[in-house]
């Protein structure tokens, strides 16, 4: 796996930060938001901060223009994830090797850019890099051709679903026998005048701008919305006798996946959970496992009231007494955006790495900033500091607007 997040430019990094609880939320930065100073509700954000695209994802300088910078991301985590794999391309099969990824809003950077260029200098000042830097299928095309992956490829952009969406995706071609090997995951660089005004105009960011590291708390009677971030995270996911064949490390294995659509609001989630229930339920009926195999869920959680709400309900009613604190239970749940705020359609993908560390290192992440929980969530929430614990299986929870509601597990590999 590799990632680039606020916490860190590679997966382990962004790892540690998730496992010390160390939040990296802070001001944003950069000229595009000084040309609006004094119109920000919202002054934070969390960015890939020291992140090049030269250096980080081995782009040619000249052209790093003709990419957005969710590509860039992209480009660089996949880069890792790669390098860490192992594989020998000379050796790989290329029409049987694919890449799938999700992004929430793809070249959104170049849309607002291509924009004022219109306003500003007319049509034909734009770039003839515009379209291709937008698209949202632009980070799997650069992939594949970097690498030159000739096997299933396909693009996801179901908002904060799409790389759970992309992953499982990855998943269903390894097991119908169309590719051996397929790198998975999800990019997203949204962090723009353009999403964070969008985003702050609904009213969905938190305006906890004096404390930016206190401001995604999820599951926290006084979290007042999501923090918008960028990030990347890929994995090379592969089939059992490919791995083993070339004697593969292998950190977890992906054990089922689900998905649903909540069918009632565009932008609300519904308010009993029950698209999510379905979710979880159809991920646990793929993987032939029962709620009482789960030991951790790696929740959506976004600091958000509702969103927050229902994914408790959701989870309450489908575990049980499992999930019930007061009952005992032992299902533990966490949010790791609470540490690295929420990057739309690459969320999945990074809180993934969390869900492998967890069941190869035995360490839950914590919910940082959980002061004061509400009192009728009724779980574990992991407040404050990791937890050691040996782990069975993990599950990653993704919701999008649209109603979109993925689930992914994985499993100890022994």
């Amino acid at each position: 796996m590799g990632a680039v997040t606020n916490l860190g430019l590679e997966a382990e990094s962004t790892w540690s930060g998730m496992r010390e609880g160390r939040s990296g939320i802070s001001p944003f930065e950069g000229e595009a938001f000084s040309k609006y100073d004094g119109h920000w509700a919202v002054r934070i954000a969390g960015q890939c901060k020291g992140f090049d695209a030269v250096r980080h994802a081995g782009i040619d300088p000249r052209e790093v223009k003709r990419m957005d910078r969710f590509c860039h991301l992209g480009l660089a985590a996949a880069g890792q994830a790669f390098k860490a794999s192992g594989i020998d391309f000379s050796r790989l099969d290329m029409d049987r090797a694919g890449v799938v990824v999700g992004s929430g809003v793809g070249g959104i950077m170049t849309i607002e850019e291509g924009t004022q260029t219109m306003a500003e200098r007319g049509p034909e000042r734009l770039s003839p890099f515009t379209v291709p830097r937008l698209m949202v299928n632009a980070t799997t095309g650069m992939i594949s051709i970097r690498y030159g992956l000739r096997g299933p490829a396909g693009a996801h952009a179901t908002a904060c679903a799409s790389s759970g969406h992309a992953l499982a995706d990855a998943m269903h071609i390894l097991r119908r026998g169309e590719a051996d090997v397929v790198i998975a995951g999800g990019s997203e660089a949204a962090v723009s005048p353009l999403c964070v005004g969008a985003f702050m105009t609904m009213r969905a960011l938190s305006t906890r701008n004096d404390e930016p590291q206190k401001a995604s708390r999820p599951f926290d009677a006084g979290r007042d919305g999501f923090v918008l971030s960028e990030g990347a995270a890929m994995f090379v996911l592969e089939t059992e006798d490919h791995a083993r064949r070339r004697g593969a490390t292998v950190l977890a294995e992906l054990v089922g996946a689900g998905n649903s659509s909540d069918a009632s609001h565009i932008t609300a989630p519904d308010a009993a959970g029950q698209g999510a229930a379905r979710s979880m339920k159809c991920a646990l009926r793929d993987a032939g496992l029962n709620p009482g195999d789960i030991d951790y869920i790696n929740a959506h959680g976004t600091s958000t009231p509702l969103g927050d709400r229902a994914e408790v309900a959701a989870v309450l009613g489908l575990f049980g007494d499992h999930a019930r604190k007061s009952a005992g239970g032992k299902l533990m749940m966490s949010s790791t955006k609470s540490m690295h705020g929420h990057c739309l359609g690459a969320s999945g993908a990074v809180e993934l790495i969390a869900c492998v560390h967890a069941v190869r290192d035995g360490v839950i992440p914590p919910t940082i900033n959980l002061d004061h929980p509400e009192p009728e969530f009724d779980m574990d929430l992991v407040p404050h500091h990791a937890r050691e614990r040996r782990i069975r299986y993990a599950m990653n929870n993704t919701f999008g607007f649209g109603g979109h509601n993925v689930t992914l597990l994985v499993g100890r590999y022994e």
